[in-house]
Protein backbone atom coordinates (compact mmCIF):
# COMPACT_ATOMS: atom_id res chain seq x y z
CA UNK A 1 0.00 0.00 0.00
CA UNK A 2 1.69 3.46 -1.29
CA UNK A 3 0.44 6.03 1.55
CA UNK A 4 -0.55 9.86 1.75
CA UNK A 5 -1.28 11.96 -1.44
CA UNK A 6 0.35 10.92 -4.96
CA UNK A 7 -0.49 12.03 -8.11
CA UNK A 8 -1.80 10.21 -11.05
CA UNK A 9 -0.78 12.11 -14.68
CA UNK A 10 -1.88 10.97 -17.78
CA UNK A 11 0.53 12.02 -19.84
CA UNK A 12 -1.30 10.89 -23.42
CA UNK A 13 1.50 9.76 -26.17
CA UNK A 14 4.64 11.51 -25.14
CA UNK A 15 8.19 11.01 -26.39
CA UNK A 16 10.60 9.48 -24.66
CA UNK A 17 13.38 12.52 -23.88
CA UNK A 18 10.14 14.80 -22.14
CA UNK A 19 8.82 11.29 -20.46
CA UNK A 20 11.97 11.39 -18.73
CA UNK A 21 13.36 15.06 -18.37
CA UNK A 22 9.95 15.42 -16.54
CA UNK A 23 10.33 12.56 -14.11
CA UNK A 24 13.68 13.87 -13.43
CA UNK A 25 12.40 16.99 -12.82
CA UNK A 26 9.81 15.10 -10.16
CA UNK A 27 12.49 13.99 -8.49
CA UNK A 28 14.74 16.97 -7.62
CA UNK A 29 11.12 18.79 -6.60
CA UNK A 30 10.88 16.24 -4.26
CA UNK A 31 14.14 15.76 -2.99
CA UNK A 32 13.87 19.83 -2.38
CA UNK A 33 10.44 19.15 -0.46
CA UNK A 34 9.01 21.36 -3.20
CA UNK A 35 7.27 18.40 -5.49
CA UNK A 36 5.36 15.18 -4.37
CA UNK A 37 5.43 11.77 -5.35
CA UNK A 38 3.39 11.31 -8.86
CA UNK A 39 2.77 8.31 -10.96
CA UNK A 40 2.80 8.86 -14.57
CA UNK A 41 0.92 6.70 -17.64
CA UNK A 42 1.92 7.35 -21.12
CA UNK A 43 2.27 6.00 -24.22
CA UNK A 44 5.61 6.79 -26.55
CA UNK A 45 6.11 7.04 -30.41
CA UNK A 46 8.47 3.85 -31.89
CA UNK A 47 11.19 3.74 -29.19
CA UNK A 48 14.52 1.40 -28.20
CA UNK A 49 15.61 1.71 -24.39
CA UNK A 50 18.81 0.10 -23.26
CA UNK A 51 19.47 -0.22 -19.71
CA UNK A 52 21.75 -0.67 -17.41
CA UNK A 53 22.55 -4.18 -17.88
CA UNK A 54 25.01 -4.56 -20.89
CA UNK A 55 24.98 -7.91 -21.79
CA UNK A 56 21.12 -7.59 -22.28
CA UNK A 57 21.14 -4.91 -24.62
CA UNK A 58 20.66 -7.21 -27.74
CA UNK A 59 19.50 -5.44 -31.17
CA UNK A 60 19.18 -7.52 -34.10
CA UNK A 61 19.88 -4.39 -36.05
CA UNK A 62 22.46 -2.01 -36.64
CA UNK A 63 21.62 1.10 -34.76
CA UNK A 64 21.46 3.77 -38.03
CA UNK A 65 19.12 1.16 -39.92
CA UNK A 66 16.60 1.47 -37.15
CA UNK A 67 16.63 4.96 -36.74
CA UNK A 68 16.35 5.89 -40.30
CA UNK A 69 13.32 3.28 -39.71
CA UNK A 70 11.64 6.35 -37.50
CA UNK A 71 12.42 4.32 -34.36
CA UNK A 72 14.53 6.47 -31.33
CA UNK A 73 17.09 4.83 -29.32
CA UNK A 74 17.83 5.94 -26.05
CA UNK A 75 20.61 4.60 -23.32
CA UNK A 76 19.43 5.10 -19.72
CA UNK A 77 20.42 3.51 -16.80
CA UNK A 78 17.09 1.79 -15.52
CA UNK A 79 17.79 -2.23 -14.23
CA UNK A 80 17.14 -4.59 -17.17
CA UNK A 81 18.03 -4.71 -20.90
CA UNK A 82 16.41 -3.77 -23.88
CA UNK A 83 12.90 -3.24 -24.64
CA UNK A 84 10.58 -1.35 -26.97
CA UNK A 85 7.66 1.20 -26.54
CA UNK A 86 5.09 2.02 -29.09
CA UNK A 87 1.60 3.50 -28.85
CA UNK A 88 -0.73 0.73 -27.76
CA UNK A 89 1.44 -0.06 -24.63
CA UNK A 90 0.70 1.15 -21.58
CA UNK A 91 3.79 2.75 -19.39
CA UNK A 92 3.92 3.34 -15.89
CA UNK A 93 6.65 5.42 -14.54
CA UNK A 94 6.38 6.08 -10.80
CA UNK A 95 7.89 8.87 -9.23
CA UNK A 96 8.02 7.80 -5.66
CA UNK A 97 10.48 8.43 -2.36
CA UNK A 98 10.22 4.70 -0.92
CA UNK A 99 10.85 5.62 2.40
CA UNK A 100 7.75 8.06 2.70
CA UNK A 101 6.25 4.35 2.07
CA UNK A 102 8.22 1.88 4.43
CA UNK A 103 8.90 -0.02 1.19
CA UNK A 104 12.52 -1.16 0.11
CA UNK A 105 12.94 -2.20 -4.20
CA UNK A 106 11.89 -5.31 -4.20
CA UNK A 107 9.03 -4.53 -1.77
CA UNK A 108 7.48 -1.76 -4.57
CA UNK A 109 8.74 -3.99 -7.57
CA UNK A 110 6.43 -6.73 -5.78
CA UNK A 111 3.72 -3.99 -5.71
CA UNK A 112 4.25 -3.01 -9.28
CA UNK A 113 3.87 -6.46 -10.53
CA UNK A 114 0.56 -7.12 -8.33
CA UNK A 115 -1.01 -3.69 -9.66
CA UNK A 116 -0.28 -5.11 -13.59
CA UNK A 117 -1.18 -8.87 -12.71
CA UNK A 118 -4.94 -7.12 -11.32
CA UNK A 119 -4.84 -4.97 -14.28
CA UNK A 120 -4.70 -7.59 -16.91
CA UNK A 121 -6.76 -9.80 -15.59
CA UNK A 122 -9.77 -6.81 -16.00
CA UNK A 123 -9.15 -6.57 -19.24
CA UNK A 124 -9.88 -10.80 -18.95
CA UNK A 125 -5.85 -11.56 -19.51
CA UNK A 126 -4.01 -14.08 -16.88
CA UNK A 127 -0.54 -13.20 -16.12
CA UNK A 128 2.05 -14.23 -13.69
CA UNK A 129 5.76 -13.63 -12.52
CA UNK A 130 8.33 -16.24 -13.32
CA UNK A 131 10.79 -16.25 -10.95
CA UNK A 132 14.62 -15.06 -12.08
CA UNK A 133 12.73 -13.45 -15.14
CA UNK A 134 11.64 -10.24 -15.31
CA UNK A 135 8.31 -9.04 -16.31
CA UNK A 136 5.09 -10.64 -16.14
CA UNK A 137 3.92 -13.32 -18.83
CA UNK A 138 1.04 -15.23 -19.90
CA UNK A 139 0.38 -18.40 -21.96
CA UNK A 140 4.34 -18.31 -21.65
CA UNK A 141 4.62 -15.55 -23.55
CA UNK A 142 5.76 -12.12 -22.32
CA UNK A 143 3.35 -9.33 -21.86
CA UNK A 144 5.22 -6.93 -19.73
CA UNK A 145 8.19 -5.47 -18.49
CA UNK A 146 9.43 -4.08 -15.51
CA UNK A 147 12.76 -1.81 -15.20
CA UNK A 148 13.46 0.82 -12.27
CA UNK A 149 16.01 3.23 -11.36
CA UNK A 150 16.35 4.37 -7.96
CA UNK A 151 17.88 7.54 -7.08
CA UNK A 152 18.07 8.52 -3.48
CA UNK A 153 15.32 6.31 -1.94
CA UNK A 154 13.31 7.52 -5.44
CA UNK A 155 11.72 5.15 -8.13
CA UNK A 156 11.36 5.92 -11.83
CA UNK A 157 11.55 4.24 -15.37
CA UNK A 158 8.75 1.40 -14.22
CA UNK A 159 6.46 -1.11 -16.05
CA UNK A 160 5.20 -1.28 -20.03
CA UNK A 161 2.38 -3.24 -20.69
CA UNK A 162 1.41 -4.13 -24.03
CA UNK A 163 -2.27 -3.44 -25.02
CA UNK A 164 -2.65 -3.00 -28.72
CA UNK A 165 0.57 -2.24 -29.81
CA UNK A 166 2.22 -3.49 -32.88
CA UNK A 167 4.65 -6.05 -31.99
CA UNK A 168 6.41 -6.27 -34.44
CA UNK A 169 8.77 -3.48 -32.98
CA UNK A 170 9.99 -6.08 -31.12
CA UNK A 171 11.70 -8.27 -34.04
CA UNK A 172 14.27 -5.59 -33.62
CA UNK A 173 15.84 -6.96 -30.61
CA UNK A 174 15.71 -9.40 -28.14
CA UNK A 175 13.95 -8.64 -25.20
CA UNK A 176 15.39 -8.30 -22.09
CA UNK A 177 18.15 -10.57 -23.20
CA UNK A 178 16.19 -12.96 -22.86
CA UNK A 179 16.40 -15.41 -25.85
CA UNK A 180 13.93 -17.13 -27.37
CA UNK A 181 11.11 -15.80 -25.62
CA UNK A 182 7.77 -14.75 -27.70
CA UNK A 183 6.26 -10.90 -26.91
CA UNK A 184 2.44 -10.80 -26.68
CA UNK A 185 -0.07 -8.07 -25.91
CA UNK A 186 -3.54 -8.20 -24.32
CA UNK A 187 -5.47 -7.64 -27.54
CA UNK A 188 -3.68 -10.81 -29.54
CA UNK A 189 -4.03 -12.99 -26.42
CA UNK A 190 -7.75 -12.16 -26.40
CA UNK A 191 -8.12 -11.87 -30.02
CA UNK A 192 -9.87 -8.70 -30.37
CA UNK A 193 -9.47 -4.71 -29.99
CA UNK A 194 -9.02 -3.03 -26.62
CA UNK A 195 -9.81 0.46 -26.79
CA UNK A 196 -6.63 2.03 -24.68
CA UNK A 197 -8.30 4.92 -22.96
CA UNK A 198 -10.68 2.56 -21.34
CA UNK A 199 -7.91 0.66 -20.28
CA UNK A 200 -6.08 3.73 -19.05
CA UNK A 201 -9.38 4.47 -17.04
CA UNK A 202 -9.02 0.57 -15.30
CA UNK A 203 -5.67 1.31 -14.56
CA UNK A 204 -5.86 4.32 -12.64
CA UNK A 205 -8.97 2.92 -10.56
CA UNK A 206 -6.71 0.24 -9.44
CA UNK A 207 -3.98 2.38 -8.86
CA UNK A 208 -6.39 4.22 -6.77
CA UNK A 209 -6.89 1.30 -5.00
CA UNK A 210 -3.00 0.82 -3.40
CA UNK A 211 -2.81 4.66 -2.51
CA UNK A 212 -3.94 4.90 1.37
CA UNK A 213 -6.69 7.54 2.18
CA UNK A 214 -8.00 7.76 -1.38
CA UNK A 215 -11.88 6.49 -2.08
CA UNK A 216 -11.64 3.05 -4.39
CA UNK A 217 -13.55 3.38 -7.23
CA UNK A 218 -15.88 0.59 -8.56
CA UNK A 219 -14.43 0.37 -11.92
CA UNK A 220 -16.60 -2.92 -13.14
CA UNK A 221 -18.54 -0.35 -15.20
CA UNK A 222 -15.81 0.63 -17.24
CA UNK A 223 -14.86 -3.41 -17.92
CA UNK A 224 -17.99 -3.65 -18.87
CA UNK A 225 -16.75 -1.21 -22.02
CA UNK A 226 -14.66 -4.25 -22.61
CA UNK A 227 -17.11 -6.80 -22.90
Amino acid sequence: MLKGSINIIDCGIKDYRSALDIQENTIQKILTGTGQDTIFITEHPPTITLGARESANKLLKDTETIKRSGIEIFKIRRGGGATAHNPGQIVIYPVIKLKNHSLGVSDFVALLEKIGIEFLAALSVKSETKKGLPGLWTNNRKIASIGLQVKKWITFHGMAININNDLSIFDLLVPCGLENIQMTSAEKELGKKIDIKTAKNILKSILLKYIENKNEPDYQKTIAQLA
